[in-house]
């Protein structure tokens, strides 16, 4: 298969990023600064990411609202326009398809973002599920999408645009706003547990847009970042990535993301059998190492020598400066403070059970 290209790729060659292959695109997984400091530059001062891989596709009709509570497990009933609400997208056995964002632009127009590895897979879903008055369209390969990340995004956002153009709460975006003279969407969300925001372009002024900031970010300290800080920020700020936290198998509220499964709802796909399952045997927990060696990915977890789970995600965690993991184990372990053991490579490791997120801003 053919690998796809962000309409930033030129970009993110000529400034020496590394190229990888990332949900079927060619993506920088870091550039010559190194994935610490482009860590380090999100959570002090500002850092751009290119999310043009993940997908877009809008959801439109006089049935919508009724479609989408369905579709996904949080409610989407009362949402004023310009809101942005997250969901898990759950299967008939209780299993996440995906987890997205839904924004509102107005009644019955909606602009939901997926992650780009499950773009087809969602859309196909989406409209499998369609009925009365209800169109589902991809319209990904019309948009880039730029991440501005960091406790200068604002700083450097007001130099380009009105303040009432720069959305003040989280979760909510601006709509057909102008940001150095490009019509774009401004979203006061992201991926890393620092402030800042999602800007949507068409793809043909993604580069322009890029550019642009950068320039007006240099003297805030704003440089490109690649997928590795992207990892490791949304890592020690506890966010789940699906094919981690999140799969077919694993329920949101094993993930522990039962604030966004609404199950007083009168239906949604998955909601019978979550009902049946009743509480999950298992939970998402936070690791701190406590003996030498970096929890990675797919490890075991042991409690006195028994098995108790996996890890999903782990890796050092440069700002807050010790090597942290999230696993899915039994929940009768899941106390603050529990020590347990992880096995890595043929050598357990000490970790202990600590609150999630390890961050926060």
């Amino acid at each position: 298969m053919e690998l796809k290209k962000t309409p930033l790729y030129e970009a993110h060659v000529r400034a020496g990023g590394k190229m990888v292959e990332f949900g079927g695109f060619l993506m920088p997984v870091q550039y010559g600064t190194g994935v610490i400091q482009e860590h380090m530059a999100v959570r002090t001062a500002c850092g751009l990411f290119d999310v043009s891989h993940m997908g877009e596709v809008l959801v439109e009709g006089a049935d919508a609202v009724r479609y989408l509570n369905y579709l996904l497990t949080n409610d989407y009933t009362v949402m004023e326009d310009g809101q942005a609400r997250y969901s898990p997208m759950c299967n008939e056995k209780g299993g996440t398809v995906d987890d997205l964002i839904v924004y509102k632009v107005r009644d019955g127009h909606y602009f939901i973002v997926v992650n780009a590895s499950n773009k087809d897979k969602d859309v196909s879903w989406m409209k499998a599920h369609v009925f009365g008055d209800v169109a589902v369209k991809d319209v990904s390969d019309e948009y880039g999408q730029i991440a501005l990340q960091g406790p200068k995004a604002e700083t450097i956002l007001e130099k380009l645009t009105e303040k009432e153009s720069i959305p003040e709460k989280n979760y909510t975006a601006r709509f057909d706003r102008k940001v150095g003279g490009i019509s774009c969407i401004v979203s006061r969300t992201g991926y890393t547990g620092s402030d800042g925001f999602e800007l949507y372009t068409a793809a043909a002024d993604t580069e322009k847009m890029w550019q642009l900031l950068l320039d007006a970010g240099a003297e805030e300290g704003l440089i490109p970042c690649g997928l590795g800080a992207r990892d490791t920020l949304r890592l020690e700020a506890c966010m789940p990535l699906y094919g981690h936290e999140l799969t077919d198998a694993i329920s949101p509220l094993t993930a522990g993301l039962g604030i966004f499964v609404k199950m007083e709802k009168e239906d949604f796909i998955g909601k019978k059998a979550m009902e049946e399952a009743g509480e999950p045997a298992m939970c998402r927990v936070g690791l701190k190492t406590i003996g030498r060696g970096i929890i990675r990915e797919h490890q075991d977890v042991y409690a006195d020598g028994v098995k108790i789970g996996q890890t999903t995600s782990g890796t050092h965690c440069p700002y807050v400066g010790y090597p942290a993991a999230m696993a899915i184990i039994d929940r009768a372990y899941r106390k603050t403070g529990t020590r347990l053991e992880v096995d890595v490579r043929g050598r357990r490791v000490e970790a202990e059970v600590v609150k999630m997120p390890f961050y926060k801003k």
